[in-house]
């Protein structure tokens, strides 16, 4: 998932902010962060050195601490 958003809020750009310093065009922009369309790498690029931030930071969710695990739960309880 795309953390575009987040990241340029928190570092206050506007779309055509963020567009200006990174050399893609807001338009662009805001149609991934609609996930309306699959940016290439070499744009990925681009915005994570505009935003100062890594690659991983824009496109991976932050692990939650604590609560429960997904998946399937197994009991380990004798028959």
């Amino acid at each position: 998932m795309l953390r575009l958003r987040e990241h340029r809020e928190r570092k206050g750009y506007s779309l055509r902010g963020l567009a200006k310093v990174s050399g893609v065009h807001y338009v662009h922009l805001a149609k991934m962060e609609a996930g309306e369309i699959d940016p290439q790498v070499s744009t990925l690029l681009k915005l994570c050195k505009a935003l100062g931030i890594t690659l991983n930071e824009l496109v991976h969710q932050p692990k939650h601490k604590g609560g429960q695990s997904h998946g399937r739960q197994t009991s380990r309880t004798a028959r």
